[in-house]
């Protein structure tokens, strides 16, 4: 069974074909630049092929179409009929509380995806665009759609409440979502089997950190808090994103500055984080060179990180009564071999013991504790495309 992922971005598409017999990737890639000058597809194949084709593609459904035609063609292609494959798995940022598992697409799930698209309006439209284009062009195909939100569906409600007004929750649906939920339900699930441990008795915390950076509590098998939260604004320094600040700043500084609500919007979503701090960059790698070179505000910017994370390590600790694994995953996690290192340290006391040859390593699932440390530290590659490609076999085989 070939199974068909898109992640749909305003301006670009990412995406894999997978053949489920065995989990293998056929061919991904990513066309960027949709509907901007100098669009271009990427593809690559298990088979070796790496080619960039540059083509105006002024729309998703041309750069679709565009896929298709070099998935099908005789130089580099992998399939023979677009018959073969079988369901396409859409990731859709924000399932709001309706969604709390994968589902099927229909009419109905359209409209509802639309409907709560004011809590993601810069990603629920482009996952909802690129589900109509693919219903256009693969008509018979059946859709699948898995939700960024429906892993922490499973929050009580002290954890996903904000104590302001319970009528801004009942109008507007004002409260802790997460995100990243496909990334942290997978590390989480990988780590118990690493341990060679019921995932259902376990307390591991899983630290999703890239560009985009959150941290999960699960006990037991679900998640029961999580660090990003209405929006992905909240919680853990990012690469532009402020993260938890007291809210009272953003008034004062629209004052200050004579700023409207979209631009202080803008501010903390695209000019904070490691960026607003070092001023140097976004990107950790660059903030690390800064820092080596005695760049004073780079090493600042790298310490708020790892304390940030620390924090919340402590925090989720706490909250489930102790824990057995801390997993890194995602860019940051998955290469930053000093982060990882400094965010450890000084949690000795929770039973976390360090295992530096071992954390000596780049995007590969290690265990990079000591081996009578009581709390196990790893490095787990995330697979977000693959559970995808998963969810979307399982709900097939329903129907």
């Amino acid at each position: 069974m070939k199974i068909f992922v898109i992640n749909c971005g305003s301006s670009s598409l990412k995406y894999k074909l997978f053949d489920m017999r065995d989990e293998d990737v056929l061919a991904e890639g990513i066309i960027e630049r949709i509907g901007i000058e100098n669009s271009f597809l990427k593809y690559e194949t298990k088979e070796g092929t790496d080619i960039k084709i540059e083509h105006d593609i002024p729309t998703h459904k041309e750069g679709i179409e565009l896929l298709i035609e070099t998935l099908l063609s005789d130089e580099h292609g992998v399939l023979e009929d677009m018959d073969e494959i079988k369901a396409v798995g859409h990731r859709v940022a924000h399932g709001g509380e309706k969604f709390a598992h994968s589902t099927l697409i229909n009419e109905e799930v359209m409209k509802e995806i639309e409907d709560i698209s004011d809590l993601a309006p810069l990603h629920n439209p482009a996952n909802l665009m690129g589900i109509t284009v693919c219903k256009e062009l693969m008509p018979e195909t059946p859709q699948v759609a898995v939700f960024d939100t429906a892993f922490h569906q499973t929050m009580p409600e002290e954890a996903y409440t904000y104590a302001i007004p319970h009528e801004y929750y009942e109008k507007y649906g004002v409260r802790r979502y997460g995100f990243h939920g496909t990334s942290h339900g997978y590390v989480a699930k990988r780590a118990a089997k690493i341990m060679d441990k019921n995932f259902e008795d376990l307390n591991i915390v899983t630290c999703h950190l890239g560009n985009g950076a959150s941290i999960a509590a699960v006990k037991n098998g679900e998640s029961v808090d999580t660090s990003m939260g209405f929006t992905p604004l909240e919680g853990l320094v990012m690469g532009t994103r402020c993260g938890d600040i007291d809210p009272a700043i953003i008034p004062f500084i629209m004052d200050k500055e004579d700023m409207t609500a979209s631009e202080i919007d803008g501010v903390l979503n695209k000019e904070s984080g490691l960026f607003g701090v070092s001023g140097v960059s976004s990107d950790m790698r660059d903030i690390e060179e800064a820092a080596d070179n005695g760049n004073n505000q780079a090493r600042v910017a790298l310490d708020i990180f790892n304390y940030r994370v620390k924090k919340y390590i402590g925090s989720y600790s706490a909250a489930m009564g102790g824990i057995d694994a801390v997993v890194f995953t995602a860019g940051i996690g998955e290469n930053a071999i000093e982060t990882r290192e400094e965010i450890l340290s000084g949690l000795e006391y929770m039973g976390i013991e360090l295992d530096k040859e071992a954390n000596d390593c780049r995007g590969k699932e290690q265990i990079i504790s000591t081996s009578d440390s009581r709390v196990k530290a790893m490095v787990i590659p995330t697979n977000e495309e693959l559970v995808i490609a998963k969810d979307t076999k399982e709900i097939l085989g329903r129907y």
